[in-house]
C-alpha cells in the first residue's frame, strides 16, 4: 500500500490520535458552550475540505467522471458527519459512528497515497478522513450520544443502499468507486476475501461484523448501568 507505515503516515496517525484524544477528554471533563462551537467549526472544515478537493482536481486538469465524483463512501461519510455535528439527529450520529470507525479509520490506517507532506493532496486526505473519525468519537465518546438498539442493522441497510447507488454510478460512468468493479491496487482486508466479485460479498459480511462489534459496547454498558 502506497504511503503505508512511512514516517509521514505514522506522523499523521500520531497527530490524528492526539487530537481525537484531547478533544474527547475535553468534551467529557469540561463540557460547555465550546462543544457547540467546535461542532460547527468541524462541520465547516469537513465540507470545505471536501469541496476543495473537487475544485482543485478540476483546476489541475485531473477531474474525470471515472475517478473524481463524490461517490466514495468516505465522501458520503463527510456530509453525514457534518450533518450529525450540526443537528445531532440519532440516525446521523449512528451513521457517523459506524462509517467513521469501521470505514474511514481503515483508510487512515492503510492509505493509498503517493503525495507527501505538505502537498495539498496529503493534507486534504488526512484532514478529511481524520475529521470524520474525530466527529465520530467526539459525538459518541465525547458528548455521550449513543447508538440506539438496532443501530448496527440500520447502518448496514443504509450502507447497502449507498453501495447499490454507487454501483449503478460505476456502470454509468465506467468508474471504480468503492472498488466495486476491481480491487484496490494495494493490500487491504479485501485481499483476504478472494477475487472479484466475491470480495464484495466478503466485504459486506465484514462490514456487518464490524458494525455489530461497534454497537456491542454500548449495549453491554447499558445493561451494566440500567
Amino acid at each position: 500500500m502506497r504511503g503505508l507505515l512511512t514516517p509521514e503516515h505514522l506522523g499523521a496517525l500520531a497527530v490524528t490520535i492526539a487530537i481525537c484524544a484531547v478533544v474527547v477528554v475535553a468534551a467529557r471533563w469540561w463540557p460547555g458552550a465550546w462543544t457547540d462551537w467546535f461542532s460547527r467549526a468541524l462541520a465547516l472544515v469537513l465540507v470545505v475540505n471536501e469541496v476543495s478537493w473537487w475544485i482543485v482536481s478540476w483546476r489541475s486538469g485531473l477531474w474525470t467522471v471515472t475517478g473524481y465524483l463524490p461517490l466514495q463512501l468516505c465522501s458520503a461519510a463527510t456530509f453525514v458527519a457534518a450533518a450529525g455535528l450540526l443537528w445531532r439527529r440519532p440516525f446521523l450520529v449512528e451513521l457517523t459512528w459506524f462509517w467513521g470507525v469501521a470505514g474511514t479509520l481503515q483508510a487512515i490506517l492503510t492509505p493509498d497515497l503517493v503525495q507527501h507532506f505538505p502537498d495539498y493532496w496529503f493534507l486534504q486526505y488526512y484532514l478529511g478522513h481524520g475529521g470524520i473519525v474525530l466527529a465520530a468519537l467526539f459525538l459518541t465518546l465525547g458528548l455521550g450520544f449513543r447508538p440506539r438498539p438496532g443501530a448496527a442493522l440500520r447502518a448496514f441497510v443504509a450502507t447497502l443502499a449507498v453501495t447499490a447507488a454507487i454501483g449503478l454510478a460505476d456502470l454509468v460512468t465506467g468508474g471504480n468507486y468503492m472498488y466495486l468493479r476491481r480491487p484496490p491496487p494495494g493490500p487491504t482486508l479485501l485481499d483476504l476475501m478472494g477475487p472479484w466479485p466475491w470480495y464484495i460479498a466478503g466485504g459486506a459480511l465484514l462490514a456487518a461484523a464490524f458494525f455489530l462489534a461497534l454497537e456491542l459496547p454500548f449495549r453491554v454498558r447499558k445493561r451494566a448501568n440500567p
